[in-house]
């Protein structure tokens, strides 16, 4: 403070020339000493985060100044002008650094409106009086970046127990700051745990090697400036339960249903693995209709694994179209006929024969004794399921013709039956 300045540095509004106060200082300055009580500037706060607004508090101004002049930067240079302010009209000036976000207030203090990184550095305030002293003083305030909510991510989200080791890192990274670890809310400390935790030189990853499931807990980051701290949610790791699977549909019809299979309860921070036969199925297979199972799921985080019991599925399909056996066409008089019919479905399908028309009976086989030409004719067997309530229909043409010969026995024929 008291530091004369070049007229070009000093630049004031009022009835009075510049330049004549500027010399009145330069005369008066060994007549006029300064105040025991010096000028000074408060930042509030000295740490500022990105987007808050920051007080330049002035303490100990004369009570005769007259006018006030701030500058960006540690000097009262007019090319780094912020705004000028004259006591008795209240009127304000603004200069060529003037950003619009700035407002002076009538004791001389300086209100910087959401502040950003750029604007950390110094300020200087001049003041003038109404005997031509002139004062100077600087301060300085640091804007910070506002932090975001930190998360924490994983190296390996299924680790072997006992083997393997597992990161678990704060993001994003972020400058100029300090990251702090908790696990169920008490601080971890280097070393921790035999040293089987360690942390980063910059705090910011936290490793277990070997992970165990005595690591189970519920872990949580911080990250902070000095201008603020935020912390992450708490990210849990924890022995799973042994899972069980769901299905939303327990009779599924082929073609027509879709088939949802879930694997309960839903986990935080962890992996779900799905096996059919004891197989993996890939990502984005399409199951077919002989995929029955048994399907397993098995749940997994870094410290536990753990999986379902088998399930098998119950699809409903068909009736496909029936097969009557046996091939044969033409018979004899007198001998035994005796046809089977099969279709393959799920659940097993029901059968029933007509014969030209006319019921005959429901069942899967069918015979006729001791044919005739009487029993030459359209037969027909009808396959029917009850749940996907689908009929298919098989109709096969029987011929009976010729003479029995007298020293010749009765003949059967018999259709194997597949079902």
């Amino acid at each position: 403070a008291g530091t004369m300045q070049p007229p070009s540095a000093c630049p004031c509004r009022g009835g009075i020339p510049w330049q004549r106060i500027l010399l009145a200082v330069s005369l008066l300055t060994f007549w006029y000493p300064h105040p025991t009580a010096l000028l000074t500037i408060e930042p509030v706060p000295f740490d500022a985060a990105e987007g808050r607004d920051v007080l330049l508090l002035v303490h100990n101004v004369s009570e005769n100044a007259i006018g006030y002049n701030w500058f960006k930067g540690n000097t009262a240079n007019n090319s780094f002008k912020i705004i000028s302010y004259l006591v008795s009209s209240q009127m304000t000036t603004p200069g060529p650094a003037f950003n619009g976000g700035e407002k002076i207030y009538s004791n001389g203090s300086l209100l910087l409106q959401k502040v950003t990184q750029n604007d950390t550095g110094f300020y200087t305030l001049q003041t003038v009086t109404a005997d031509a002293i002139v004062e100077l003083a600087t301060g300085e305030f640091f804007v910070h970046e506002k932090l975001p909510k930190p998360n924490i991510t994983i190296n390996n989200s299924q680790p072997m127990e006992g083997e393997d080791s597992l990161a678990l890192t704060c993001e994003p990274e972020i400058n100029y700051g300090s990251y702090l670890w908790k696990i169920n809310n008490q601080m971890i400390p280097d070393g921790d745990r035999l040293k089987l935790m360690q942390l980063s030189p910059d705090h910011r990853t936290l490793s277990i090697d070997p992970v165990r499931q005595e690591d189970a807990g519920e872990y949580q980051c911080e990250a902070s400036n000095p201008a603020s701290s935020t912390r992450s949610d708490r990210y849990r790791l924890a022995k799973l339960p042994k899972p069980n699977i769901t299905i939303n549909n327990s009779q599924p019809m082929e073609g027509e249903d879709s088939l949802a299979l879930t694997c309960e309860p839903e986990i935080n921070y962890g992996s779900y693995l799905w096996k059919i036969n004891n197989q993996m199925i890939p990502d984005g297979d399409r199951l077919k209709l002989n995929d029955t199972g048994p399907y397993e799921c098995e749940t997994q985080n870094p410290v536990s694994a753990n999986r379902s019991d088998p399930l098998t599925l119950n699809i409903s399909y068909g009736p496909d179209a029936p097969i009557i056996k046996p091939p044969d066409s033409h018979f004899r008089p007198g001998t035994n006929l005796n046809l089977s019919c099969h279709a393959d479905s799920n659940p097993p399908a029901q059968y029933s024969w007509s014969f030209n028309g006319r019921l005959l009976e429901s069942t899967q086989q069918l015979s006729v004794p001791n044919l005739s030409t009487n029993n030459s004719g359209s037969y027909v067997c009808v396959a029917h399921n009850s749940v996907t309530n689908f009929n298919r229909t098989t109709t096969k043409n029987i011929t009976v013709s010729g003479n029995v010969s007298p020293w010749t026995q009765p003949q059967t024929l018999t259709g194997a039956d597949e079902g």
